[in-house]
């Protein structure tokens, strides 16, 4: 592996915030990021991402790399909770597996902002169109893994949610319909008026990442112990199955995709996992599954590990391919 790529992930201010997160949650300190000011937050990055998104769409032309990189998307995001569901039913019960599974077919946005930043800071180019390839994911993992857990029930509860309404939530979630909607104003402005809201939608993005990863390190370092309670396999869990994803990815990736930047997202959202979209909507559709389990799973293992020893990784398998 390329320890400068190493080297410059692990000195990224932003990534450094999440860190003190960490710390200030284990030290039991008082810092904490007001809710308020975190919704805003992570709404104004869904944007931020999304607007620009939407412009370099706008200014390129629909080519095969586009095409395969939506179909590969919408795939894993059905795929992935299919085969995780079923490893997961060795050790958890039918809610768990299906909400984990869910999670870890659906994306986390944070991870992609993350991965984003990283790549300019390499100067790797990446197309707009990743964004809604982004976007797009969120939906079927959720669908697919409710799906899971009615076909595998035993039994059939009538007072069951109907589906249709599950489908509806999927993808009317706030951060689902936020990036969507960003991507298509992105789409639709033209360059003068993407000029206007340049200094709000890019020249402060990263000092506002930066204070929602500090807020992630402190959720994360608070979850980290309930994790721990509920044993090995969802600790290994968490761990390998995004490298299994990311790695498997960045390889064949290299078979419909040219540009790396491309791959490399690609892979950090097969690697990711959802823990804002995905527990939403299992609110809904699976109220018996156990939030401490899929949250610290998401947030406090899978998530530090993308953003400081994942993303090197990936780029290491698709830059040596």
């Amino acid at each position: 592996m390329d320890l400068h790529l190493l080297a410059d992930n692990l000195t990224n201010p932003a990534l450094l915030f999440f860190i003190l997160g960490l710390i200030a949650s284990q030290i039991k300190s008082d810092l904490e990021i007001p809710r308020t000011s975190s919704k805003f937050i992570s709404l104004y990055l869904l944007l931020a991402i999304g607007f620009k998104g939407g412009q370099e769409l706008s200014h390129s032309p629909i080519t095969n790399d586009i095409l395969w990189a939506l179909i590969m998307g919408i795939a894993l995001a059905a795929l992935v909770p299919v085969y995780t569901f079923f490893i997961l039913r060795i050790r958890f019960s039918l809610e768990n597996a299906g909400a984990i599974a869910a999670a870890y077919g659906s994306v986390s946005a944070v991870t992609f902002v993350t991965a984003i930043s990283f790549l300019e800071m390499e100067g790797i180019e990446f197309g707009g169109h990743m964004v809604a390839v982004m976007a797009l994911m969120e939906a079927p993992s959720i669908i697919v893994g409710v799906l899971l857990m009615r076909i595998c029930s035993k039994k059939k509860n009538k007072k069951d949610k109907d589906t249709s309404k599950i489908v509806k939530h999927a993808v009317t979630n706030g951060s689902v319909l936020m990036i969507l909607g960003s991507l298509v104003i992105g789409i639709l402005a033209n360059d003068a008026q993407a000029a206007d809201i340049k200094p709000f939608t890019t020249d402060i993005f990263k000092g506002f990442l930066a204070v929602f990863l500090l807020d992630m390190g402190i959720e994360s370092g608070k979850k980290i112990g309930a994790l721990i309670k509920k044993g090995w396999f969802a600790l290994g869990f968490a761990l390998i199955i995004p490298i299994i994803n990311g790695i498997f990815i960045a390889w064949v990736s290299q078979f419909v995709l040219s540009e790396p930047g491309d791959r490399f997202l690609i892979a950090i959202l097969a690697a990711s996992a959802s823990y804002i979209a995905v527990p939403a909507a299992m609110r809904i559709a699976a109220p018996k599954a156990n939030p401490s389990l899929y949250l610290p799973m998401a947030l406090a293992i899978t998530f530090p590990f993308n953003i400081t020893l994942g993303m090197p990784l990936y780029m290491y398998v698709i830059q040596s391919l």
